[in-house]
C-alpha cells in the first residue's frame, strides 16, 4: 500500500530538475522560476549540462507551498480542501487534533473510526453486517474470474452492497454512518467465496486476519493486524482520498464514493506498494542478503520499496508502531531482520528511513499471507476515512472540485480534418 511518494532524503542530497518538480508537484521549467525568484539555489552539474538543487531546500519549498495551497480561499478552479481529520507535522500525525499513533495502540480500528467520523469514541464498538447485504456481495464478487486480486472483489462487494440498499441516496450524516458501519464488514467477508463459511462475529482485525492467512489467530498477530487498521484509517489528502472528496463533491453516495478511492487505491504507486515491499523481503530472505536483491532494484532503475517518504524527513510513525509491535512475535523476526539488513543496504545509497509499506510487508510476510494482503488491509482500513472525508465533503458547496484545464494544444481554430 501506499499514500506517498518516497521522499528526498537527508539534507546535503542533490535532485534533478525533473526530481524537484515532480517533489514540487509544478513542471520543470517553473522549478527554474522559483531560482530565478531567489526560492531556490542551483549548481551546474559538473562536466554536464542542467543543474541540481538541495534536495532539503526542495522539501521546504514544497511544503511551503502546501500550506499556502491548504490556506487559499479555493475560488473558481483552484484546489484547497480544508479539513478536520488528519493534519500531519514532521515526523507525527493526529487525528482531529489527538495523536493517530496514540489511539492506535489504545483503541480498536473501530473506535478510532468512530473517532475520525463523529469526534466521539464509542468504547467496545463492532461492526455487523446484514445477511442480505454479504450475500448479495460475495456472491457478485464470486461471479469474478478465479485470478482476479482482492481489491477487484473490494470493488465489486462494493456495488453489490450499495445495489442492495435503497437508502443508498441518503447523504444526511446518520445515513451515511449507518452505511459505513455495514459497508466495512460486509467488504471484509466479500473477500472470500460464499462456498467458504464465513462468521460476521468478532472484531474487524480477527475477521481480516481468517480471511488472508490460513494460520490460527491468536492476541498477538490480531493485535498488530488491529493496530495497522487504526494507523491507517486516513492520511490526509492520498490519491485515492482525493478521488473519493471528487465524487462526494458531485454528490455520489458513500457506496460510490469509496468505489472510486478503491479504483485509485490499485495503482502501483498507491496501494500496491506494501506488495512490492513483502516481495522484497521474501527475495531477502530467500537469498539470505539484502546486498544483490537492493543492487538489482537500483540497476533496474526502480527505488527501493519500504524506503523513504515525502511527507515524513525521518521514520514513517506508522512504521515506528508496527515494528515495535512486530518485535513481540517470534515468528515475524526473519522477516524483521530482512528488512533491517534491506534499510542498512540501501543507507549506504541514501539515507531513507523504512515507510509503513515495509512493515506491512513484514507482517504479511511473516503471517503466510499473499503478497496482495497488504493492500487489502490498506483498503480495509482507508475505507473508514474515505467516509469521513465524504461526510466532510457532503457539508461543501456542490461541484466545487472542478480545477480548470491549462490547454496546450493547437490554437483554434483549427481546419476541419480530411
Amino acid at each position: 500500500m501506499r499514500d506517498q511518494e518516497p521522499g528526498p532524503g537527508p539534507a546535503g542530497r542533490r535532485l534533478t530538475t525533473q526530481e524537484a518538480a515532480e517533489l514540487l508537484g509544478v513542471k520543470p521549467e517553473t522549478v527554474y522560476a522559483y531560482v530565478s525568484r531567489g526560492h531556490l539555489s542551483s549548481r551546474r552539474v559538473s562536466g554536464g549540462r542542467g543543474s541540481t538543487f538541495d534536495a532539503a531546500e526542495v522539501e521546504t519549498l514544497a511544503r511551503r507551498n502546501r500550506r499556502e495551497s491548504a490556506g487559499s480561499s479555493g475560488s473558481g478552479g483552484e484546489l484547497a480542501v480544508r479539513t478536520r481529520l488528519t493534519f500531519i507535522d514532521t515526523d507525527r500525525y493526529y487525528f482531529r487534533g489527538v495523536d493517530a499513533t496514540e489511539l492506535a495502540a489504545r483503541h480498536s480500528y473501530e473506535e478510532v473510526a468512530e473517532w475520525l467520523w463523529t469526534g466521539a469514541l464509542r468504547r467496545g464498538v463492532t461492526f455487523t453486517a446484514p445477511e442480505a447485504a454479504v450475500t448479495a456481495a460475495r456472491r457478485a464478487a464470486d461471479a469474478l474470474p478465479e485470478h482476479v486480486g482482492p481489491t477487484d472483489r473490494l470493488r465489486v462487494a462494493a456495488i453489490a452492497a450499495s445495489a442492495a440498499d435503497p437508502l443508498r441516496f441518503d447523504l444526511s450524516e446518520e445515513a451515511v454512518l449507518g452505511t459505513a458501519r455495514v459497508l466495512i464488514p460486509t467488504l471484509v467477508a466479500a473477500l472470500t467465496p460464499s462456498r467458504y463459511a464465513y462468521r460476521d462475529e468478532g472484531s474487524i482485525a480477527h475477521r481480516l486476519w481468517g480471511q488472508l492467512s490460513g494460520r490460527p489467530a491468536d492476541e498477538a498477530v490480531v493485535r498488530v493486524l488491529d493496530t495497522a487498521l487504526a494507523l491507517l484509517v486516513d492520511h490526509d489528502l492520498a490519491a485515492s482520498t482525493l478521488a473519493v472528496r471528487v465524487a462526494a463533491s458531485a454528490r455520489a453516495h458513500a457506496y460510490a464514493a469509496v468505489s472510486a478511492g478503491l479504483g485509485v487505491l490499485e495503482g502501483p504507486l498507491h496501494g500496491a506498494a506494501s506488495g512490492l515491499a513483502h516481495k522484497l523481503i521474501m527475495e531477502v530472505l530467500d537469498r539470505g542478503d539484502a546486498g544483490p536483491v537492493i543492487a538489482e532494484e537500483l540497476r533496474a532503475g526502480r527505488r527501493v520499496p519500504g524506503l523513504g517518504h515525502r511527507l515524513y524527513p525521518g521514520e514513517d510513525p506508522r512504521a515506528r508502531v508496527l515494528f515495535d509491535l512486530l518485535e513481540e512475535l517470534p515468528h515475524a523476526a526473519p522477516a524483521l531482520a530482512a528488512a533491517r539488513d534491506i534499510a542498512a543496504t540501501a543507507a549506504r545509497h541514501t539515507a531513507l528511513h523504512a515507510n509503513v509499506d515495509l512493515a506491512l510487508g513484514v507482517f504479511t510476510a511473516s503471517s503466510g499471507m499473499s503478497h496482495t494482503a497488504g493492500e487489502t488491509i490498506f483498503a480495509v482500513a482507508r475505507t473508514a476515512g474515505w467516509i469521513a472525508h465524504a461526510l466532510e465533503e457532503y457539508g461543501e458547496r456542490p461541484l466545487r472540485m472542478r480545477p480548470s484545464g491549462h490547454y496546450t494544444g493547437p490554437k483554434p481554430p483549427q481546419p476541419l480534418p480530411e
